[in-house]
């Protein structure tokens, strides 16, 4: 306020800045409290309007600098449970590599003494039960995971969905798993077949 004053008062009168300041100060101290009053509280409104100014371009800045929730560590979970599911029925290296070890087991095991039917147990029915196992702990991880996403709120529709599906390759591959672990769907060769 007091600028746009000097500035008319110099204008007007072709003095230099300084002289119009102190002709201000001069007017200011001859009109008396009443003008000062005015004058000081028309400054504070004026800096109360800069600083909303100055917090409302804080408060826009801020917003725009603070990150906004992706929803990435949901999405990679929904997909690492659909994988896991899709592997879980089809099948796992660490799964072959068990299989493999309980066949070399059992052919050791029953080597020279082994009866028909131990070695049939020793030699393809344990390493088809932890087989089974394995894929069965690939299935239940799944289902975990793809449950744990599902809960949690504020998912996009598409990282539920492929929870959803997920959970539902995971339940499968666990019911297969312990289809086959139980030898509910096949049952091991006998001796005499």
């Amino acid at each position: 306020m007091r600028r746009m004053d000097t500035k008319t008062t110099t204008e007007k009168t072709g003095e230099s800045a300084e002289s119009a300041e102190g002709a201000e100060s001069a007017k200011t101290a001859e009109a008396g409290p009443a003008e000062d009053t005015a004058v000081v509280v028309l400054d504070k409104q004026a800096d109360d309007a800069a600083d909303d100014l100055t917090d409302d371009e804080d408060d826009l800045l801020s917003d725009e600098a603070a990150p906004a929730p992706s929803g990435i560590g949901g999405a990679a979970a929904a997909m690492v449970s659909a994988a896991l599911g899709a592997v879980a029925l089809t099948g796992t290296w660490t799964g072959k590599v068990v299989s493999e070890r309980e066949t070399l087991l059992g052919q050791i095991k029953t080597s020279g003494s082994g009866t028909p039917a131990q070695q049939i147990s020793e030699i393809y029915g344990d390493a088809w039960h932890s087989t089974a196992l394995v894929n069965g702990v690939f299935s239940l991880v799944a289902l975990f995971v793809a449950v744990l996403v599902l809960i949690l709120p504020g998912r996009p529709t598409w990282v539920r969905s492929v929870a959803v599906a997920g959970a539902v390759l995971g339940g499968l591959g666990l019911l297969l798993s312990a289809g086959t672990y139980f030898d509910l769907f096949l049952s091991l060769p006998t001796a005499g077949s």
